[in-house]
């Protein structure tokens, strides 16, 4: 059974940068697709970036385009989510997720999940 466990995160200035770490136990993550996802207040979770489990091909979602890159360290078993230029709408608790599909980019195509961090961006 793959688990998730999730780093990093924290407060931060607008303009600020930030890093999330997902790392695998019970498996090998190089084999999962691994997504990013975030969910504000109110409002439903929403996947921002992913890596995709055949080729890593990568998928962001248009408001972190440019600003956010996903990666793997597969030495580490691990999945990063690089923030740059944050915003004060990105605000949110963020997860990452897994499974063995293709793609995991709306939470129905995850099987597992981390436990959240939290991100605030204020000034």
């Amino acid at each position: 059974q793959l688990q998730l466990v999730q780093s990093g995160g924290g407060s931060v200035q607008p303009g600020g940068s930030l890093r999330l770490s997902c790392a695998a136990s019970g498996g090998n993550l190089e084999n999962y697709a691994v997504g990013w996802f975030r969910q504000a207040p109110g409002k439903g979770r929403e996947g921002i970036a992913g890596i995709s489990s055949i080729d890593d091909k990568l998928y962001y979602e248009d408001s972190v385009k440019g600003r956010f890159s996903i990666s793997r360290d597969n030495a580490k078993n691990t999945v990063y989510l690089q923030m740059n230029s944050l915003k004060i709408e990105d605000t949110a608790v963020y997860y990452c997720a897994a499974d063995l599909n293709a793609w995991v980019v709306t939470p129905e195509m995850a099987r597992y999940w981390g436990q959240g961090t939290q991100v605030t961006v204020s000034s």
